[in-house]
């Protein structure tokens, strides 16, 4: 098939790419940097330098490449450390996320592509009720926090408009990503000491390596029914089971210990929220219906491969 892969210079696409054109697909990658683009034709695919904001150039790129899916993957996070002021961090991957996604689905109609496969996130459940979620659990109605409305609306956008943009909508709703290339700054905190546990540690975490995510995307390109599909990894746990574990793994001391009222001051009311009360995810419809099998089952062996 002809694949059309935006935000391919990323943590997920480094992975993806490679893999598509091994499963024998052509391959157009899109990147913002023309200095990315010999690494892209050097993996196998097409390069196109394209902003996914530029409507038009999006619209010509896509007619251009004819694709028979389009892989959403457009973000804006390197060098994201602090969580404290979400919706500042994340302006850009949010414009990506909605302008960006119409854009891209306006192409895909444009273009007669059936076939969308999009980044979503797994904090998109409510956190309420059991700790692990499935794709037909509610999603969030309210911020937990003021200073992340705008980034949850973004991913409520591509969430509810993917599957309805396009004949063959996929969203994929990835856990915390992992491993090369992913998350690195994750592994440096610990070693320093700048994560803590806060409040008791009770908010449970979805994982996923992130070669293993890109895995599962292909199995998207490939198969699979409209909808959404959590992609994580087979072991959501509590922040104060994985913390420690990390800080083990990595050759740290172990995670100090505060107080919520404490964690709000220093890192924000989003990251103590996702501490104590985020809720994980069950995979079990991905595996079932994508075919798709983690490398890494668990979190545990995956951590002491990226970061031992």
């Amino acid at each position: 098939m002809r694949v059309f892969v935006t935000g391919a210079t990323g943590a997920l696409g480094r992975h993806l790419v490679p893999g598509l054109v091994a499963s024998g697909h052509a391959v157009t990658a899109t990147t913002r940097t023309p200095a990315n683009a010999a690494g892209l034709r050097a993996a196998g695919a097409e390069p196109v330098v394209l902003d996914g904001l530029d409507r038009e150039a999006v619209i010509a790129a896509v007619a251009a490449a004819e694709p028979d899916v389009i892989v959403h993957q457009m973000t804006a996070l390197g060098g994201v450390r602090s969580l404290r002021n979400v919706d500042k961090v994340f302006a850009a991957t949010n414009e990506l996320r909605t302008r960006g996604t119409d854009n891209l689905l306006a192409a895909a109609e444009r273009a007669g592509t059936r076939r969308v496969v999009a980044q979503g996130h797994s904090f998109v459940y409510e956190h309420s009720g059991g700790p692990v979620k499935s794709e037909e659990d509610p999603a969030v109605a309210e911020p937990p926090v003021a200073s992340a409305a705008r980034t949850l609306a973004a991913v409520r956008h591509v969430d509810e408009n993917v599957p309805l943009g396009v004949p063959e909508g996929i969203v994929l709703r990835y856990g915390t990503f992992y491993g090369q290339g992913a998350s690195d700054h994750l592994v440096d905190a610990v070693r320093k000491r700048q994560l803590p546990v806060i409040g008791g540690g009770a908010g449970v975490w979805s994982f996923i390596e992130v070669a293993d995510a890109a895995a599962a995307t292909l199995a998207a390109v490939e198969d699979g029914v409209p909808g959404a599909y959590n992609v994580v990894d087979d072991e959501p746990a509590p922040v104060a089971e994985w913390l420690p574990y990390l800080a083990e793994v990595a050759g740290a001391k172990p995670p100090m210990h505060l107080p919520a009222w404490l964690g709000r001051l220093l890192a924000g009311g989003f990251f103590v929220e996702q501490m104590t009360a985020a809720r994980g995810c069950s995979n079990d419809k991905a595996r079932r219906e994508l075919g798709w099998v983690p490398r890494f089952p668990s979190w545990r062996e995956g951590f002491r491969a990226w970061a031992g």
